[in-house]
């Protein structure tokens, strides 16, 4: 690879990079074929982005992005490793989770996730734990209606003691 092809790389990399909220890095050094396809066709059914990288261009990537500091993540630059892009956070955690129930790869180096920094694998649990956007928005949907459904009900409920009772005191009245 010559040096325009290394820097187009780097440029695609850093656009990749810039672009995407969540990023893992993984190892899946040492699968073979069959088990990487497979893997690759479960990134591929979930809309995450699998990409085997060259730490150096990785690196180099990341420092060009001005808008996000990944320097946290240099530490987990070693050994083989591929990048997986997502637009939810715990997608790739809930999918390398998934795939290891029956193989020991791909292994969590680590993760940033909307200026988090994640380092180890030991941090995959907490990250396939992490709600997404969208499940967040549907809990405080729901937090907010359930106190107003509570009213409701209570209204409603009550409707028929109060008429009741304004039907018993209005023939007191009258009486």
């Amino acid at each position: 690879m010559n040096k325009l092809e290394k820097n187009q790389l780097i440029e695609d990399l850093a656009v990749k990079l810039r672009d995407s909220n969540v990023v893992y890095l993984t190892d899946v050094s040492a699968m073979t074929v069959e088990k990487s396809n497979k893997l690759r066709r479960m990134c591929f059914n979930q809309n995450i982005s699998l990409q085997v990288v060259k730490n150096t261009l990785l690196k180099k990537a990341m420092e060009r992005v001005e808008e996000r500091d990944f320097s946290g993540l240099y530490e987990a630059l070693t050994g083989n490793t591929s990048i997986m892009l997502s637009d939810t956070g715990n997608a790739p955690a809930k999918l390398i989770k998934d795939f290891r129930k029956k193989e020991t790869k791909p292994a969590l180096k680590g993760a940033y996730i909307d200026e988090a920094i994640f380092i180890g694998e030991d941090k995959l649990e907490a990250l396939a734990s992490l709600k997404s956007k969208n499940e967040l928005i549907g809990d405080v949907i729901a937090l907010l209606q359930s106190p107003a459904k509570n009213v409701l009900g209570a209204l409603q409920s009550g409707k028929n003691t109060l008429a009741g009772l304004l039907k018993t005191l209005e023939e007191r009245s009258e009486n």
